[in-house]
C-alpha cells in the first residue's frame, strides 16, 4: 500500500479543525427531524447499542436510496452467514426511519459517524468490525483508511461514479489510488463504472462487474386496509402519482395538470413528495394554484370534489404504487440523477420521467426500449404524455406489462455477489 499522499494529509490535519462546524450543521438537521440527543451523538461515534457478540459486517450507506438497495444483499449474507450480525450506518433521520421498519434480523442501524479522526476511532473501537462495506460512492477518506489500518477487510459495492466524480479523480491520481487501494474488492453496477475504477487507480485485478442493488431491493411494505380505504374514496376517478418529486419539480406537475383538466375533469393527482416534511411548501404551490386538496398528515380525507391529494407522510409508498396505474417519478426534471425504477415497477408501474436519469441509466433504457417510459422535458409534454396513457388502455397495459418485466429481471442476480464478497473479505460461516 503507498504511504499517504499530501492530499490525504492536508484532509486529515483540516478535519479536527472544521468538526465543530460540521457537527453542528448534522446536529440541527437530525434535531429538526425530532432525532433525540442521544442518537445525534451517533455522528461523534458514540454509540448506542452495544456491539453483538461474533461476527460483524458493518455496511455504510448515504440516503435512502442506498440504505434500502442493501437490505437483500444483507439478507442473503445472513442466510449464508446464520452466525453474522450486521450493522447500517446512514446519515439522514428518513434513511434511519425506513432502514429501522424494514431491515434483516440481526440488523441494527446507527449513524453514520462524521469522517474526523476522533469520531472514526471511537466508533471502530466500539464496533470493531470484521468486514466494511461502503455503498455507491460513498468514499470518506479518513474512515477508510483506519479501518483499513485496522485490518479490517473493504469492499465498495454497488459502485457508481459520475463523470464530474471521475475527472475530479484524474486529477489527484496519487489520493485516489491511495484510497481505492484499501479495498479488497470494487463492485461496479456496470461495466462502464468498472472501467472508470481501474482509469482512475483502482486496482484492476479487485475490480468486478455486479448487479445494481437497486434492481433487487424489496417492495416497500402496503398495508392493505389503507388501500382499501383509500380506494373507497377515490371510487371510478382516474388517478395519476407524482412520486418522490423535489423542489422544482411539483410546480411543472401541477401545471400539467390544470392543462389535463380541460379533457378529464375527474383526474386525481397524488403528490408524494420524496421528502415529507416539504408538505407545507408543497401545500402551498397546490393552494396557489388554487386546486381543491386534501393533505394526508392532517387526516384529510379524498372528496368527490378533491383535485389534489398530498402524500406527506413517509413508509407508505407502497400504498401510492398500488393505487396509481401510472406515475411520474422525481428527481428526474430537475439535476438530481433520477430515482430508483424498480421500486415503481414491482406494483406494474410504467413511468413519466425527466431527461435526468443517470442514477440508474441502464434501468431506465431498458424500461424505455420495453415501452414502459415516457420521457418529457417540462409541462406540456407532461401533461401529453400523461393524456398518452389515459385515453389509450391498451397502451398503458403494455408499459405496466413492461414495467413487471423490469422488476422480474435480475431476481437471481445476488448469489454471485455474495460468493465474490464471502471470498474478497474472509466471510466463513465458521468466522470465530
Amino acid at each position: 500500500m503507498p504511504s499517504a499522499p499530501a492530499l490525504f494529509r492536508l484532509y486529515r490535519a483540516v478535519t479536527p479543525v472544521i468538526q465543530p462546524l460540521a457537527w453542528w450543521v448534522m446536529a440541527r438537521k437530525l434535531r429538526a427531524h425530532g432525532v433525540a440527543a442521544s442518537r445525534q451523538r451517533e455522528r461523534l461515534g458514540h454509540a448506542t447499542l452495544p456491539r453483538p457478540e461474533g461476527q460483524l459486517i458493518w455496511f455504510h450507506a448515504a440516503s435512502v436510496g442506498e440504505s434500502l438497495s442493501v437490505l437483500s444483499l444483507i439478507a442473503k449474507l445472513g442466510e449464508r452467514l446464520p452466525g453474522a450480525a450486521f450493522l447500517i450506518t446512514s446519515g439522514t433521520a428518513t434513511s434511519a426511519e425506513l432502514i429501522e421498519k424494514r431491515m434483516p434480523p440481526r440488523c441494527r442501524h446507527q449513524f453514520a459517524v462524521m469522517d474526523a479522526p476522533g469520531p472514526v476511532a471511537r466508533f471502530l473501537d466500539h464496533w470493531r468490525p470484521d468486514a466494511a462495506l461502503f455503498v455507491e460512492s460513498e468514499i470518506w477518506p479518513l474512515t477508510i483508511a483506519e479501518a483499513a489500518k485496522r485490518n479490517v477487510p473493504l469492499a465498495l459495492i454497488n459502485a457508481r461514479l459520475s463523470a464530474k466524480s471521475v475527472a475530479g479523480w484524474k486529477k489527484r491520481p496519487a489520493t485516489a489510488r491511495f484510497l481505492f487501494g484499501h479495498f479488497s474488492l470494487l463492485v461496479a453496477q456496470t461495466q462502464a463504472t468498472a472501467e472508470d475504477l481501474v482509469a482512475i487507480g483502482a486496482p484492476a485485478d479487485r475490480v468486478a462487474v455486479g448487479v445494481n442493488l437497486k434492481t433487487t431491493t424489496p417492495p416497500p411494505p402496503v398495508d392493505d386496509a389503507t388501500v382499501a380505504a383509500l380506494r373507497a374514496r377515490i371510487g371510478a376517478r382516474p388517478v395519476w402519482l407524482a412520486a418522490s418529486t423535489h423542489a422544482g419539480e411539483e410546480d411543472v406537475v401541477l401545471a400539467a395538470y390544470k392543462a389535463l383538466l380541460g379533457d378529464h375533469p375527474d383526474l386525481l393527482l397524488l403528490i408524494a413528495p420524496r421528502h415529507p416534511e416539504r408538505g407545507d411548501a408543497v401545500a402551498a404551490l397546490i393552494e396557489a394554484g388554487g386546486f381543491s386538496s386534501a393533505r394526508r398528515t392532517r387526516g384529510e380525507e379524498i372528496g368527490a370534489q378533491t383535485q389534489v391529494y398530498l402524500a406527506d407522510t413517509l413508509g407508505e409508498t407502497g400504498a401510492w404504487y398500488t393505487l396509481a396505474p401510472f406515475a411520474f417519478l422525481g428527481a428526474s426534471l430537475v439535476d438530481k440523477g433520477g430515482h430508483n425504477p424498480h421500486e415503481p415497477a414491482q406494483f406494474g408501474v410504467p413511468l413519466i420521467t425527466g431527461p435526468h436519469l443517470d442514477n440508474a441509466r441502464a434501468a431506465y433504457d431498458t424500461l424505455r426500449d420495453a415501452g414502459g417510459l415516457v420521457e418529457v422535458r417540462d409541462a406540456a409534454t407532461l401533461a401529453t404524455a400523461v393524456a398518452g396513457w389515459l385515453d389509450h388502455p391498451a397502451r398503458l397495459a403494455a408499459a405496466q406489462d413492461a414495467a413487471r418485466a423490469l422488476a422480474r429481471r435480475d431476481a437471481d442476480a445476488l448469489a454471485p455477489v455474495v460468493d465474490r464478497l464471502c471470498a474478497a473479505l474472509a466471510l466463513g460461516a465458521d468466522h470465530a
